[in-house]
């Protein structure tokens, strides 16, 4: 995604790298807050029987499995859709559609590549809430956390930043694996 919306690819095509990002934010936020939502809708059908220290063992558990499965992610092939975002809409809609569009569909999550398992840990965390809004605030939470790398290219002028860019997320990516396995298991033991 980062590949495809950036200052110098916005500017090719006439659109304006800030709205077409504005609207990929409010997608992606739009999406996580929907994923968020349905997730605790169906939590509240198939879980309501569960009490609350049975819920913060489930929602521990799920956090450091999720955890253990990014560690070993070269070994454990996580269930996914084998499906991008429609790189076409690139030359067919204005900025902002496709900004929209792409932000909303990275923001489900689960509707396109699933690279870590914290997506999933996500979803049963949503399930689990105690509230409707509180699936809201998870999955909001979420899918702005995935809007977020975009901002990362708001200085980008020149190719070769662009490359210097994308070679700084390459090599934050192990970095970044770790640091959301740390915030799963902290997220787990405080559930707990």
């Amino acid at each position: 995604m980062l590949a495809s919306i950036n200052p110098l690819g916005e500017r090719a095509r006439r659109s304006r790298w800030w709205l077409t990002t504005m609207a990929y934010v409010i997608g992606s936020t739009a999406g996580g807050a929907l994923l968020g939502a349905v997730a605790r809708a169906v939590g509240s059908l198939t879980l309501s029987g569960l009490h609350d220290p049975a819920r913060a063992v489930s929602i521990a558990t799920a956090c450091v499995v999720a955890s253990c499965l990014d560690l070993a992610h070269r070994r454990v092939q996580l269930p996914s859709w084998h499906r991008q975002v429609n790189e076409d809409w690139l030359h067919r809609y204005r900025g902002w559609v496709y900004g929209l569009g792409f932000g909303f569909q990275l923001g489900l999550g689960v509707v396109t590549i699933v690279t870590t398992a914290a997506v999933y840990a996500v979803v049963v965390l949503a399930a689990l809430v105690g509230s409707v809004s509180g699936g809201l605030v998870v999955g909001s939470v979420f899918g702005l956390a995935r809007a977020t790398p975009l901002l990362g290219l708001a200085g980008v002028r020149r190719p070769e930043q662009l490359r210097a860019m994308h070679r700084r997320l390459a090599a934050a990516a192990a970095p970044m694996r770790m640091a959301t396995s740390s915030l799963l298991v902290m997220a787990g033991v405080g559930a707990w």
